[in-house]
């Protein structure tokens, strides 16, 4: 089993952002971090979760803590709904990040997930670490 946590920044929403991964396999731990420079937050989210998904192998056993919300329902839950409505959401507009859902949905399909919701910036360690990793990364674009 991997555990995984991931965040994303965003400083202004939209302006610079980034995204941090902690990734714990077999006791190593490994960093990743990235960043745009005209992103959202939730985009930085999302990407975190995919670049971290990327970097696991295809059928790997995964336990993904992300503090994100939109994240979380949106792979567990909400994606569903906006595939079986041509990628729109309730209020019948446009699902708003398709290109990102479609890449994580693929991902995650690959993978055996578990979507762990943790709350953030409550001292949890390892999502704090990928906060300051998410906002070093978001700090390169100023």
């Amino acid at each position: 089993m991997i555990e995984v946590y991931t965040d994303g920044a965003c400083l202004g929403n939209p302006g610079p952002g980034g995204w941090g991964v902690l990734i714990i396999e077999d006791g190593e731990r490994r960093e990743l971090d990235g960043g745009e420079s005209d992103t959202t937050n939730n985009r930085m989210e999302m990407l975190a979760a995919i670049r971290a998904l990327e970097a696991t192998p295809k059928g790997a056993r995964i336990v993904l803590h992300t503090d994100s919300q939109y994240v979380k329902n949106g792979i567990t839950s909400w994606i569903k709904g906006w595939k079986r409505n041509g990628w729109k959401n309730a209020s019948k507009q446009p699902v708003k990040n398709k290109d990102l859902w479609e890449e994580l949905d693929a991902l995650a399909a690959e993978r055996n997930v578990d979507w762990r919701w943790v709350k953030g910036h409550a001292g949890h360690v390892e999502n704090e670490r990928v906060d300051e990793l998410a906002r070093k990364a978001a700090q390169t674009f100023v």
